[in-house]
């Protein structure tokens, strides 16, 4: 006898009564079902579809149910579902062949996690192994991970819950690199690049340094690009200290930013990249902790202490080089940087438009619009606080019109982020942006209340 299908109604309503919500209060949790999702489009139990267009959590790099990675699923369960990470598998080494090929040059040994934040607490303990030293320099505006280690290295308000997560992890916090809103700009009027010069300092001052540990380009809180120069001055003042440099690549590597890496956008060689998200285009968790050989080698004679069950679980390998062959086959990399030049151009026209948009702000196919109250005094349309405390930001009602007409983006406290999969078209790009046009009317119309 076949077993009775649940409505959609039903399944929102069973998810939301016996599962935690993530990052939200629960009271106001009503998960949307979703049946089914393929290319750029997901559909909803009603069976109305929409444009992602921010590749959900920045991640599904090459769309939905792409037939390459799915069928990779496939037989990897059908020809080895899982083995204990103390053994070799076909799948385990073919990925590592292909990672020499596309990673930053340098990074030669890898440690397979199952999520990003699992892969920055394995370059957390491989730092401190190394080095011998504790501390971790992260920065302000920054999102590395929800476990214990990795939210104590977060800078936005996820981390405030668990204070003093940051004293206990042993994790000290450096202005972050924003030329829209500068954290130095008070003290260094004409500060060029004074948010490297300020990790230095502090380097310095703390003592028992063991990485500085960066997005080089920042993810959720904001697409913040980097002048050119800082980069290669945090690599050469890494270098000169002795402090190794951790790139975060959970969400602007695998093309992204139109580099398989952003940190090539640079020609940067950090000492430790992690990443996750667009490894296996999201299809299934895999996360990745990268180190240089000179970092390999020191345990050849020292122990290695970290492991868990599903390292390099072969189910998560398999689709990764599926990945890579499908975004080397459509030259993703290339696309993304191409059509970035075209998405840059019609949100710089939006900006022109809305007096509730202060920047925009993006490299490929990641990019950022920032909503602020003033476009001379940057203020922002909400705060940190403000999320925290669960008042309704104006980006969550911009976001909620986009929804309503079939597009749906990721809203951050005072920005929305633009990241549709790599495999966009122009039409889907064309019709993402009209619909974020016609919503921001909800904030300009907020701005418009403000000055009243």
């Amino acid at each position: 006898m076949a077993e009775e299908k649940m409505t959609a109604a039903e399944i929102s309503e069973l998810t939301r009564k016996h599962n935690f919500g993530t990052w939200r209060f629960q009271k106001s949790w009503n998960p949307m079902t979703v049946v089914d999702a393929e290319g750029c489009w997901f559909t909803d139990g009603a069976g109305k579809k929409y444009l992602d267009f921010s590749s959900q959590l920045m991640c599904v790099n090459l769309g939905h149910k792409n037939p390459a990675v799915v069928e990779a699923i496939a037989e990897q369960g059908r020809s080895l579902a899982y083995i204990m990470p103390g053994y070799a598998t076909e799948s385990r080494a073919k990925l590592s062949q292909m990672l020499l090929d596309v990673l930053p040059e340098g990074l030669t040994k890898f440690f397979f996690t199952t999520s990003g934040t699992e892969a920055n607490e394995a370059a957390f303990k491989i730092a401190r192994m190394y080095t011998g030293k504790n501390k971790i320099v992260a920065r302000y505006r920054s999102y590395h991970g929800s476990t214990a280690g990795s939210i104590a290295a977060t800078g936005d308000p996820r981390r405030w819950a668990m204070e003093p997560a940051g004293k206990l992890h042993g994790v000290v916090f450096a202005p972050e690199v924003n030329c829209f809103r500068c954290p130095m700009k008070h003290t260094y009027p004409e500060c060029g690049v004074a948010c490297a010069d300020y990790i230095e300092h502090m380097i310095v001052n703390e003592s028992d340094v063991a990485a500085v540990l960066v997005e080089p380009v920042v993810g959720t809180n904001g697409v913040l690009v980097p002048p050119k120069e800082y980069m290669p001055k945090l690599r050469d003042l890494c270098t000169r200290h002795g402090v190794l440099l951790i790139a975060d690549e959970v969400m602007s590597g695998w093309g992204r930013t139109g580099e398989w890496f952003a940190v090539n956008h640079w020609g940067v060689k950090p000492d430790i990249l992690v990443t996750a998200k667009g490894i296996t285009t999201a299809a299934v968790p895999l996360g990745l902790c990268a180190t240089t050989q000179k970092i390999a080698d020191y345990f050849n004679d020292h122990y290695f202490s970290h492991g868990h069950t599903y390292e390099a679980h072969p189910m998560t390998l398999g689709p990764a080089v599926a990945t890579i062959r499908e975004m080397q086959r459509m030259k993703l990399v290339d696309r993304s940087r191409e059509l970035g030049e075209y998405v840059g151009k019609k949100l710089q026209a939006l900006k022109a438009k809305h007096v509730s948009v202060g920047d925009v702000r993006g490299l490929g196919l990641f990019w950022a619009v920032d909503l602020v109250q003033d476009q001379e005094t940057k203020q922002p349309l909400n705060t940190m606080s403000d999320k925290v405390e669960g008042k309704v930001l104006v980006v969550d009602k911009v976001a909620g019109e986009m929804m309503k007409n079939g597009v749906t983006i990721q809203a951050w406290i005072s920005h929305l982020v633009v990241a549709p999969p790599l495999i966009v078209t122009r039409e889907e790009i064309d019709l993402g942006i009209a619909a974020l046009d016609a919503a921001l009317k909800i904030a300009d119309d907020h701005v418009a209340e403000l000055k009243k």
